[in-house]
C-alpha cells in the first residue's frame, strides 16, 4: 500500500527517504522486523485472551513422554502468523503484482479453512474438526485459482538465458546492459516450463506430456499444469499440517524454507543472477522477497511463544496456511519440482503416515494381525514412543523432544543448503 502511495504521488512530491521504497531490499528488511514485532506484541496479547477464555488443545493420550503437560495450551495461534504477514505484506509490498496478490489470497484461503477447523474442535468440541473432504475440496479450488491466475495474467512470464550455441524457434533476443554486460535472453513468454535439478538444461515443459499438436498440445500442457498446482498445494499444506505435532517443530522448519524461498526469489527475479546462474528469469517475482521477509518475520515473532515447552499452538489455522504459501511461492518461482528435496520433512512426514497405514492393513489381511513399520506415525512421534513394537527399532530409547526438533531443523538447513546447490549442479 505505501509502495503503491508513494509510487503514485512520485511525480507530484518528494520528501527525505521517499526513494527507499523503490529498493527491495530495504522494503524485504523493513517487512521482516515489522513482522517480527507484531508477532511478538500480538502474540502476547492473543495467549493472554486464548488462555482466559479457556481455548486449550485437546490432548489424546498416546503414551508419549510429556505430552499430557501440555493439555490446556491455547491453540489457534495461526491467528498470529497471518496478521503478523498480512500487515507489512498489505504495507510494503506492490499491490499490483500478481505474486503477491496469489500469497496474500493463499494466507487468507486456508488460513480460513484452518481457522474452521480449528473452531470446529475448540468450541464445538469435535475431535474430528472439519471433515477432510472439505479441506481438500477448499485445496483444490484454491490451486484452480493459482493455475487459472498464472494462465491469464500478463505478469506471469519467464524468460530463458539464450546459452553460447543454442539454437530453437525463438529468434528474438532481450538483451541489457548493466555492469558493462550484455545479457541475453529469448524473448518474454508465457509458458509451462519449471525447473528440474541436476539436468544440464534444465527445464521441463509440461506441453511434453500432452498429447496432440500446436494449440491443442499447448491448451493440454496448461491443463497438465494446473492438475500438478493442484497436487503441490494440497501436498504440501497436508505435510506441514502432519509436522506439526511438536513445539517449534514446524515454525522452524518453515522459517528455514521461507529463508530459501526468497533467495530464490532474489534471484530468479533479477536479471544479472538469474544470467550468471544460466536459469529462467521470471520478472516480477523479486517482489515476492518482501512477502517472504514477512512470513520469515511472522514465523520467527511466533516461535518466539511456540519454542519449548510452546505457550502457544498454531492449529490447523497456521499450518495449512503456511503448507500453501510454500507450496504456492515455489510454483510461482518454477521450482516445485524441487520441493521434495527443500520440503523434505514435510515429505517423509507425510510418507511415514501413508507407508504406516498401508503397511498395517496389507499385513493385517495377509497375517491376520497388522504390523508397523514405525512406532507412531507421522514421523517425529516414532523417535518419542516408547513400548511399541515396529520393523524399525532405531533409536532404542525414546529421544526428549526439545532433541528431535534441533534435529530436524538441522536436517531442514542441510537440505535448504542443499536445494541452494542445485541451482549450479547440473
Amino acid at each position: 500500500m505505501l509502495y503503491n502511495l508513494f509510487d503514485y504521488f512520485k511525480d507530484l512530491m518528494d520528501f527525505p527517504g521517499m526513494g527507499l521504497f523503490k529498493y527491495i531490499s530495504f522494503r524485504s528488511i523493513s517487512a521482516f522486523t515489522l513482522s517480527l514485532l507484531i508477532g511478538l506484541f500480538v502474540g502476547k496479547k492473543l495467549i493472554y485472551k486464548l488462555a482466559g477464555k479457556k481455548i486449550g488443545e485437546e490432548i489424546r493420550n498416546l503414551g508419549l513422554e510429556g505430552q499430557l503437560t501440555k493439555k490446556g495450551t491455547p491453540t489457534m495461534g495461526g491467528v498470529i502468523i497471518l496478521i503478523a504477514l498480512l500487515i507489512p505484506a498489505l504495507l510494503l509490498a506492490d499491490l499490483t503484482n500478481i505474486y503477491v496478490l496469489l500469497i496474500i489470497v493463499t494466507a487468507v484461503w486456508l488460513g480460513a479453512i484452518g481457522f474452521v477447523d480449528d473452531y470446529i474442535k475448540v468450541f464445538k468440541k469435535n475431535k474430528e474438526g472439519l471433515k477432510g473432504k472439505f479441506k481438500i475440496i477448499g485445496q483444490v479450488i484454491l490451486g484452480l485459482i493459482v493455475g487459472l491466475s498464472l494462465y491469464l495474467s500478463d505478469q506471469a512470464v519467464v524468460k530463458i538465458p539464450s546459452a553460447k550455441g543454442s539454437t530453437g524457434a525463438v529468434a528474438e533476443v532481450v538483451s541489457q546492459e548493466e555492469f558493462g554486460e550484455k545479457i541475453s535472453f529469448f524473448s518474454e513468454e508465457k509458458n509451462t516450463k519449471t525447473t528440474i535439478p541436476f539436468i544440464k538444461n534444465n527445464e521441463f515443459d509440461y506441453s511434453l506430456l500432452s498429447p496432440g499438436k500446436g494449440e491443442a498440445k499447448e491448451t493440454g500442457g496448461w491443463i497438465i499444469y494446473i492438475i500438478t498446482i493442484i497436487l503441490v498445494v494440497t501436498a504440501v499444506s497436508n505435510g506441514t499440517n502432519l509436522t506439526d505435532g511438536m513445539d517449534g517443530l514446524t515454525t522452524g522448519i518453515s522459517a528455514i524454507v521461507g529463508i530459501t524461498l526468497a533467495i530464490l526469489a532474489y534471484v530468479s527475479g533479477n536479471v544479472i543472477y538469474a544470467n550468471y546462474l544460466n536459469i529462467m528469469y521470471i520478472p516480477n517475482t523479486g517482489e515476492l522477497v518482501v512477502v517472504l521477509a514477512a512470513f520469515i518475520g511472522a514465523l520467527v515473532g511466533f516461535l518466539w511463544y511456540n519454542s519449548y515447552p510452546a505457550q502457544v499452538f498454531m492449529g490447523d489455522t497456521g499450518s495449512l496456511a503456511i503448507g500453501g504459501i510454500i507450496a504456492v511461492a515455489a510454483i510461482m518461482l518454477k521450482k516445485e519440482l524441487l520441493i521434495p528435496v527443500l520440503c523434505g520433512i514435510f515429505f517423509v512426514e507425510s510418507l511415514s503416515v501413508i507407508i504406516q497405514r498401508y503397511w498395517f492393513k496389507y499385513t493385517r489381511i495377509k497375517r491376520g494381525k497388522g504390523e508397523r513399520v514405525f512406532r507412531m506415525t507421522p514421523l517425529h512421534h516414532h523417535f518419542q514412543a516408547t513400548d511399541v513394537e515396529a520393523l524399525i527399532k532405531f533409536p532404542a530409547r525414546p529421544m526428549p523432544e526439545a532433541k528431535i526438533v534441533a534435529r530436524f531443523w538441522i536436517i531442514a538447513i542441510l537440505l535448504a543448503v542443499f536445494t541452494l546447490i542445485t541451482l549450479k549442479i547440473r
